[in-house]
């Protein structure tokens, strides 16, 4: 009988994937077959007599950012299509799981190319699969959105988050101060982005004093410095 509910539960899951979060059709197999590895590892291994053990995601136990994850549905809303491939990347996102996350925007971009919300969300993803380091594949992520939706404000705002993370306060700086001369006075983001922008400016400010004290040698990145957790 147990085996019985855990393939009935299997079903509903894949149910509601795939009629409530409209999950493509080009993905029911590997949802499916997904479903049935996990059931056939727990067959496998499984030990339910043993007491649980809960461990954070192996990937990378640090969480994602909520506020930033709302902040890019809220910016994405006009752009794209693939909401279905975003809710299921944003699921991975929350638990760490950024690698599992980009590679099912990775499917959802082979389909959708031109889908701009999904390459902010692969940038965002590859992002915080480095632990906020930006690299090539991310900053390349970005900037096909642009490309693909000049009006988008999601690559410039993440584009500049990365940057700030990274220690490049001067481009992050550049990229968020023409977002916000271009964006409207009601645009749901722009008090956030003032917010970030003024706090970019005081660890800007801050490095040139530690500059200064140290004889004009450059200054390492601050230690923490990352506007979105200030």
């Amino acid at each position: 009988m147990t085996w019985v509910v855990i393939l009935v539960i299997a079903l509903v899951v894949l149910g509601v994937m795939i009629f409530v979060f409209k999950l493509p059709r080009a993905g029911w197999e590997i949802t499916a077959a997904a479903l049935l590895f996990g059931i056939s590892g727990y067959a496998l291994q499984g030990h339910p007599s043993q007491a649980g053990a809960p461990q954070a995601p192996v990937e990378n136990a640090k969480l994602a950012d909520q506020t930033l994850i709302k902040e890019r549905q809220q910016m994405g809303a006009a752009f794209g299509q693939g909401q279905s491939w975003l809710i299921l990347a944003d699921a991975l996102t929350r638990q760490g799981q950024f690698g599992a996350a980009s590679e099912v925007l990775r499917k959802a971009i082979a389909k959708s190319p031109q889908d701009a919300d999904l390459w902010v969300a692969l940038g965002n993803a590859l992002v915080g699969h480095t632990d906020g380091v930006i690299t090539p594949a991310a900053q390349f992520a970005f900037q096909k959105a642009a490309n693909i939706a000049p009006d988008h404000p999601g690559p410039p705002f993440f584009m500049g988050l990365a940057l700030a993370q990274s220690g490049r306060f001067p481009e992050a700086r550049a990229m968020w101060a023409e977002l916000l001369a271009r964006s409207q006075p009601d645009a749901p983001y722009r008090a956030d982005l003032q917010a970030r922008l003024e706090r970019l400016d005081s660890l800007i400010a801050e490095q040139a004093q530690m500059q200064g004290a140290m004889g004009g040698a450059p200054a390492a990145p601050l230690p923490g410095a990352k506007p979105s957790q200030q």
